[in-house]
């Protein structure tokens, strides 16, 4: 076989890259969970973690790291070496902080290299079972007779996004109020402490036996697999509401593709795997897994979506 001379050149590059994604993992991967323990993404990262394990020499270590609407954990991720031993864990709007935080530190897209899509997340709008409202429609009118007293609760972004979202077009007002995990935000309801609040799924799932949690509306067009009998918004008469998340992985700029390629393929056999799909299905996850080249795709396509809301004021920095 002969060599090109611009494979000759460029050898003395490609070798040791290939060197060190042959290589890997080396030693325990650092998954960064920028948010709460108990949330959603947390218990994702946990059970990926473990679904992994038989697959890799080398163990995920999850390591929460919350603060800033996730910001100060990828901050960490987009400092640290993209050798494929440090990765983020990390929701859609990891994409739109920029339009809702008066400053970043990093670039959403341009500081980090996309590993894989996970998840893609319904998100549920809950009450406390005894609040007095039964569906979207009442709720929506109890907020317009008593202006400012249905608080709704948010995790990040875009559930903040979504709640303002709905009162702007129901025209009413419904304070939105942060939480640090949806953990935190559900175990409020459950308690009757919030009116209510907009979390994934994953978040809803571990309260609905309790008998104190009523689920009012899906986010999304279509109603969620794991709660079918809950309308969306748009049948409760919103009109083209659809408003969805994701999970993500996500390493330092600059990772080998190959080692991206490497991740891909131990994923593609832990979601394979009916023990692990069982367990997303049990925690009301929805597997999503892309490569990627799908994920550059999808955060991009949502900046431009996310850009052009803030162009015309639907958003504004906090």
């Amino acid at each position: 076989m002969t060599l090109s001379r611009r494979c000759l050149l460029a050898a003395p590059v490609l070798l040791p890259a290939l060197a060190r994604a042959q290589s890997w993992p080396a030693r325990p991967i650092r998954v960064i969970v920028p948010y709460a323990a108990s949330g959603g993404t947390d218990l994702l990262a946990r059970a990926m973690a473990e679904a992994l394990r038989p697959h890799l020499p080398q163990p995920l270590v999850v390591e929460n790291r919350a603060g800033a609407a996730g910001v100060v954990g990828s901050e960490a991720v987009a400092h640290a070496e993209p050798d494929g031993h440090t990765m983020l864990c990390v929701v859609s709007t990891h994409v739109a902080n920029r339009y809702f935080l008066p400053s970043m530190p990093y670039d959403a897209i341009r500081d980090f290299s996309p590993v894989a899509m996970l998840t893609r997340n319904t998100m549920m709008l809950a009450t406390n079972a005894t609040a007095p409202y039964t569906s979207l429609r009442a709720m929506l009118d109890y907020a317009k007779a008593n202006p400012g007293r249905v608080g709704t609760g948010s995790t990040e972004s875009l559930s903040s996004f979504i709640g303002q979202e709905l009162a702007r077009r129901a025209q009413v007002e419904m304070p939105d109020v942060a939480y640090r995990s949806g953990g935190q935000l559900m175990n409020d309801i459950v308690a009757g402490h919030l009116p209510s609040g907009w979390t994934s799924t994953a978040s809803v799932m571990p309260h609905m036996q309790t008998g104190r949690v009523r689920l009012l509306a899906a986010s999304t067009a279509t109603r969620s697999t794991f709660f079918a009998d809950v309308p969306t918004v748009q049948e409760q008469g919103i009109a083209g509401f659809d408003l969805a998340g994701w999970v993500a992985l996500l390493a330092p700029k600059g990772l080998p593709p190959a080692v991206a390629e490497r991740m891909n393929t131990v994923l593609r056999l832990a979601f394979a795997d009916p023990a692990f799909q069982a367990r997303l299905t049990a925690m009301g996850i929805e597997a999503d897994l892309r490569p990627a080249p799908a994920l550059l795709e999808a955060m991009q396509r949502e900046d431009r979506l996310w850009a052009a809301a803030a162009a015309a004021g639907h958003i504004k920095p906090q």
